[in-house]
């Protein structure tokens, strides 16, 4: 059986079903005032929020924290639970290929002094910088942009 996933450069990468990773994984959507912290996706130039997978053993909360510390240097209270998202993902770059199971919160940051580039320990993540949230399309990011849009602009 083929599972047809997205792929890290766009487009569709039919892979069977047996070569899956599953990998739950948080996604912070961190707000402060008028913008959102972002990270740009290193392969692609395109943005994404700042998370990881969830390690066996490890609460969703506490992977969170700790990827949005190894990815943007910050610390963050974890405030609300925002949504689920399920994903087929193909990872080009390493020919891997995973069922994500995608947790979204709302985290408010605790400090704010962001890491620079040689500080960030994600071969993908890098430039954490806080983006004027109403400048971003769904286009400009990695994957699920029209999601994380929703996040944002609830109202809308």
């Amino acid at each position: 059986m083929l599972i047809e996933c997205n792929s890290l450069y766009g487009g569709i990468k039919s892979v069977p079903k047996e070569k899956l990773v599953l990998r739950p994984a948080a996604c912070a959507l961190i707000m402060r005032g008028a913008t959102v912290l972002l990270l740009n996706t290193r392969s692609t130039g395109k943005y994404q929020l700042p998370g990881g997978g969830v390690e066996t053993g490890e609460r969703i909360e506490d992977a969170l924290r700790r990827e949005v510390r190894e990815e943007t240097g910050i610390e963050v209270e974890v405030e609300r639970f925002l949504g689920f998202k399920e994903d087929f993902f193909y990872y080009d770059p390493w020919d891997e290929a995973y069922h994500s199971l995608l947790f979204f919160y709302a985290c408010r940051p605790i400090t704010f002094d962001l890491a620079r580039d040689e500080q960030i320990e994600d071969g993908e993540a890098e430039k954490p910088q806080w983006i004027t949230a109403e400048s971003l399309w769904a286009e400009d990011f990695q994957s699920h942009g029209d999601r994380i849009l929703a996040f944002l602009r609830p109202q809308q």
